[in-house]
């Protein structure tokens, strides 16, 4: 029976590491679009690709929803929309592992605050042990301040959007929220998009890059997370969840060449620990990634 279990939790397993994995592999193919994009531009095509296919793929409409649903929808969009923003502009100037680091503060923060559990306090501390160690002690420099900033932001919107999106999904079917969640974000991203990226944005070469990124970072993981979380309980998809900064860090090793002081490991390490700690014992798990 214990093996029948074990083959059981394999695939879901595998769906969420596939998820990690994709996303952060997006996220490395999107520094790549920088220097021609900025970071907004590339945040544009990202958003504007994953609305047009998920909006394919789930055909959502308004109609029929009440105020209360539609407001709903309208927050989860400008909370994706913030946390993408904020995300790779601080990618643009921190290195992938230290940006998601810094960022998973936010679903950190909303596994303790919905835990009485001491222990999880306890683990909140670890975490920020290793927040005050990557950003070089109280008063230390070799991180770029604003890079750091933009990426706690991004990790308070990741949070808003974990705790509006639980009730989204609750209120509409399938992904159908997810998808109006992304139209909205593509409109509100629209602005900075175009003055980031102006008429490169209608290169074909970088439109065909921006659809790999929105597919890496937005449909493939999304659609394995949704998948997984039907099979797995919700404490092992949170300690899976908490990996991301560690699969984040070896990325941007293998494909960008960023290479990591000991000490950033090390802080690495322990937010990865308090992380797998909190999650495991929370309520429930961070649903899906930025």
């Amino acid at each position: 029976m214990k093996v029948a279990q074990r083959r059981g939790t394999a695939f879901p397993v595998a769906l969420v590491i596939g998820a990690i994995v994709t996303v952060q592999s997006g996220s490395a193919l999107a520094t790549t679009l920088f220097d021609e994009l900025g970071p907004a531009g590339t945040v544009l095509l990202r958003s504007l690709f994953a609305a047009v296919i998920l909006v394919a793929i789930w055909r959502p409409s308004v109609r029929g929803h009440s105020r209360e649903a539609l407001r709903a929808t309208l927050l989860f969009g400008i909370s994706l929309a913030g946390m993408n923003l904020c995300f790779y502009e601080a990618l643009d100037r921190l290195p992938l592992g230290i940006a998601v680091t810094f960022e998973f503060v936010g679903p950190l923060g909303v596994a303790v605050l919905s835990t009485r559990k001491r222990i999880d306090f306890l683990w909140a501390l670890l975490a920020a042990a290793g927040i005050v160690l990557l950003s070089g002690g109280l008063g230390g420099s070799g991180i770029d301040g604003t890079g750091a900033a933009l990426a706690l932001v991004a990790g308070c919107f990741w949070g808003a959007y974990i705790l509006i999106g639980g009730a989204l999904g609750r209120i509409f079917e399938g992904g159908t929220g997810l998808a109006l969640g992304m139209a909205i974000s593509a409109v509100l991203v629209a602005p900075f998009g175009i003055g980031g990226g102006g008429g490169d944005l209608l290169d074909p070469r970088l439109l065909a890059l921006g659809a790999g990124v929105a597919i890496l970072s937005s449909v493939i993981p999304y659609s394995f997370e949704f998948e997984a979380l039907r099979r797995l309980p919700a404490g092992l998809f949170g300690v899976l969840m908490s990996l991301e900064p560690g699969v984040a860090a070896l990325i941007g090793l293998i494909a960008l060449g960023q290479d990591l002081a000991p000490r950033e490991i090390v802080a690495i390490g322990l937010v990865v620990t308090a992380s797998a700690g909190a999650l495991r014992t929370s309520a429930g798990p961070p649903p899906l990634e930025q």
